[in-house]
């Protein structure tokens, strides 16, 4: 039984970070095979036939971003005439009204109650006339063609939602929590991009992505993942998340671990809170493939898996002591090693001292941890959709 318990924890922790990507790239290199390379769309030559846009940025106590930020949306190429910039600021007291009132271009929504981020994107709605509206963070910095690519995309009709790349940047070389999000985010968005080929990416993340409104539908009001919720609800409906690295917004990382883990717990609670939510996309009845995207990519990572991962050191031990066999021997051996490897990047962290090669076991072990911080957190913060936030470098 033990033997049993830990080959299926082994095969679980395996699948989710590195046999589901493997799966991946075997079907689409077969699927590229047989039919070629999907075809791409392009935008009509004449900017009159472009849709109208929305660039939404919902805001909370910004004044500090706010002239890079918009120094930022007024390099974008997108026809002016057809880009409508909302900043929705959510209880904000500072300054940031007074500073966003200098900039003719800008729509203000304001509400002097914080009330979470889904409840400002609801606001923000409200006052939308757009077919298409863009979310992004008022700390996340667009490239030039973000907005053209995001229409591109939505010319195929069956597209209800378009996720941007996130790319993450290090203040300096040697910072840990910026380099282990930076390379964790690059992983990731490979993932995406082979989820969005296959047939639809798993969820969209609030740095960069746009929604069809006609697809649209609300997220639930204390939801903690409100992006991810209001993109799969689309997903539910019969749409695709159509993802692009064309398109992408660029943030620094988080200040340091200790601000990192606020956003790893948030995001770890809001998961298995969508999870929750979203079960009914897990019937492979209803929902052949998408169930099988969605728990493969999502569902696993959120809830069983880090549990497999922490039993892997009492099976293993109790294997060794029973002399199952040299390969319990050797897996436990490559499991110290690896502790060993995520312990010295802690100490050198702690220490203000480089050695990427040890950020990432440290930074993947980091990451599973703040699951069991984010089960508490969800039991403190299921009824408001408002955090913390993070600081960035």
């Amino acid at each position: 039984m033990l033997k049993v318990l830990f080959w299926l924890c082994l095969a679980l922790v395996f699948y989710t970070y590195f046999g589901y990507g493997l799966v991946l790239w075997l079907i689409l290199k077969g699927k590229r095979l047989i039919k070629g390379a999907p075809n791409k769309t392009v935008l009509p030559a004449d900017n009159a036939q472009l849709p109208e846009l929305t660039l939404m940025i919902c805001a909370y106590n910004e004044e500090d971003i706010i002239e890079e930020k918009m120094a930022n949306i007024r390099q974008l190429d997108y026809p002016s005439e057809k880009l409508c910039v909302m900043w929705v600021t959510d209880g904000s007291n500072d300054r940031s009204n007074e500073l966003l009132r200098q900039y003719p271009e800008v729509k203000l929504v304001f509400s002097p109650e914080r009330r979470g981020k889904a409840a400002a994107m609801q606001h923000g709605l409200s006052e939308n006339r757009a077919p298409i509206v863009v979310f992004t963070d008022a700390n996340t910095m667009l490239n030039a063609g973000s907005m053209k690519e995001i229409a591109r995309l939505f010319m195929d009709e069956q597209v209800g939602c378009v996720s941007g790349e996130k790319r993450v940047a290090a203040k300096a070389a040697g910072d840990v929590a910026a380099e282990g999000e930076g390379f964790y985010w690059k992983y990731e968005s490979t993932l995406k991009r082979w989820d969005s080929e296959l047939y639809s990416a798993m969820g969209a993340a609030g740095e960069l992505f746009a929604v069809r409104m006609s697809c649209y539908r609300p997220a639930p009001q204390h939801a903690l993942l409100d992006d991810f919720m209001m993109s799969m609800l689309i997903l539910k409906d019969g749409k695709r998340i159509a993802y692009t690295s064309d398109a992408y917004a660029l943030e620094y990382g988080s200040a340091n671990m200790e601000e990192e883990s606020k956003r790893k717990r948030r995001i770890a609670a809001g998961g298995l809170q969508s999870v929750w939510w979203l079960r009914s996309l897990m019937n492979p009845f209803k929902y052949p493939l998408v169930s099988f995207q969605f728990v493969s990519h999502r569902v696993l990572r959120w809830t069983v898996t880090p549990f497999a991962l922490m039993a892997l050191i009492p099976l293993n031990v109790a294997l060794v002591m029973m002399k199952a066999g040299t390969i319990y021997t050797v897996v436990w051996l490559l499991q110290l090693v690896f502790y060993l490897a995520a312990f010295g990047g802690w100490w050198l962290y702690r220490k203000g001292r480089k050695q990427r090669l040890l950020y990432v076991p440290y930074y993947f072990l980091f990451m599973n941890m703040n699951v069991f911080q984010g089960i508490h957190y969800l039991r403190t913060h299921n009824t408001s959709g408002t955090w913390e936030k993070a600081k960035r470098a």
